[in-house]
């Protein structure tokens, strides 16, 4: 009789497989890791970014908003444009309710 039987395992080449599996698996989430904190790291500088350049143009906003209106460039308007002038005390009249 020609019977072929296959030869046994070695004691412990279960165990080495498991391990050499969770191995690999462990390399392959670091390595999936690494890339996906690369991704959001940058969508944050990218985000950060945006930030700034909106913080700059609200101090700009800002700063053209209280040149425009200072009392000094609007009495200066105003007298100059249009012609107006500070009344007299003689020609103001109180208006009775």
């Amino acid at each position: 009789m020609s019977a072929v039987f296959a030869k046994p395992l070695p004691k412990g080449s279960l165990l080495m497989l498991v391990l050499f599996l969770g191995v690999l698996g462990s390399a392959l989430a670091v390595s999936y890791s690494a890339h996906w904190n690369r991704q959001l790291l940058n969508g944050l500088y990218a985000e950060l970014s945006t930030r700034d350049r909106a913080q700059a143009e609200w101090g700009r906003l800002i700063l053209e908003q209280s040149t425009w209106t200072a009392h000094s460039r609007i009495e200066t308007l105003a007298s100059e444009q249009l012609n107006m002038r500070i009344p007299e005390a003689a020609e103001v009249r109180m208006v009775a309710p």
